[in-house]
């Protein structure tokens, strides 16, 4: 049978593992201790008929311990969940300790009061942005900086060695066969090829090619120039029935003809020289003589 007096006297006067004692006072360890004070009321072992209240990742509960479940370990405590809103977690407590002690109503409610406003300022701080103070550990710096140095006097090493091994190679020291991996081989065949390309690159020099313009300019000069041949041809044609009395003016004109036709052929010479990829034009031309009725072609 449990008698509470004797279990306090057992763990006031003699060892209990959650009492701390400080200059101030005796204070209690114990999770379901309502008021943190280690005395005969607020004991929780020492008390047969006991309530607290407990927070359980941001949700309390209301504990409730009775003597007719002493005898059973594992449902010891009952245990009621308490809703966020403070009134009406003060009237599931009214409800629930209604014949208990006043003392422990006052002291579960005065719990569940500072509990509550623990957590608002909790959320409070929790929207502030606050800086975040970080120590520096010298120990891991040191042994930091201590591995970064042997781990570049193991690179320069790794380097000189490699420039040895490949000095070596160059002069034949070990003969003809190699048995070295097939990967650094690859990288120094790379870097062999990439330094070639490089100096082939800046050995060439500019090329200077000449290339043919104004191709569309000089089509267009051709074209008139043939068309002031046919329409010159068309002049001979139609004078060829003209009267004795127009001959001096069929003379003038010609003439003139003749000075223009000389003119283009003048003009196509030159173009046929000039021009390297240019087809040569062949340009005909018709001559009639004044006394005869014959007509002299001749082909440039």
């Amino acid at each position: 049978m449990q008698h509470d007096e004797v279990i306090w006297q057992v763990i006031r006067h003699n060892h209990c593992s959650f009492m701390a004692k400080i200059e101030t006072g005796k204070f209690c360890r114990n999770p379901y201790n309502v008021t943190g004070i280690c005395n005969r009321s607020s004991c929780p072992l020492a008390n047969s008929r006991y309530a607290t209240i407990r927070d359980h990742d941001g949700v309390f509960y209301l504990y409730m311990k009775t003597i007719e479940r002493s005898h059973q370990p594992n449902k010891l405590w009952e245990r009621v969940k308490l809703p966020r809103n403070y009134e009406k977690a003060l009237e599931i407590i009214d409800k629930h300790l209604m014949y208990w002690p006043k003392f422990l109503v006052h002291k579960t409610k005065q719990r569940l009061t500072k509990m509550t406003q623990m957590r608002i300022r909790m959320r409070k701080l929790a929207l502030k942005t606050r800086e975040k103070i970080m120590t520096t550990p010298r120990k891991e710096k040191k042994r930091e900086a201590r591995r970064e140095e042997k781990a570049e006097k193991a690179a320069v090493l790794d380097k000189s060695i490699e420039k040895e091994l490949l000095e070596r190679l160059k002069r034949g020291v070990y003969g003809d066969i190699y048995n070295y991996p097939a990967d650094k081989y690859n990288e120094i065949l790379d870097k062999e090829q990439l330094a070639t390309s490089d100096v082939e690159d800046e050995e060439e020099e500019a090329e200077i090619e000449y290339v043919e313009g104004y191709e569309e300019l000089e089509e267009e000069d051709d074209m008139e120039d043939f068309g002031g041949l046919a329409i010159a041809k068309s002049h001979a044609d139609d004078d060829v029935g003209l009267d004795d009395d127009d001959e001096e003016a069929v003379a003038v004109d010609r003439k003139r003809v003749r000075r223009e036709s000389s003119l283009a052929l003048k003009k196509l010479e030159n173009e046929e020289t000039g021009a390297k990829l240019k087809k040569k034009a062949r340009v005909l031309v018709e001559v009639e003589q004044e006394d005869t009725d014959e007509r002299q072609k001749t082909i440039y």
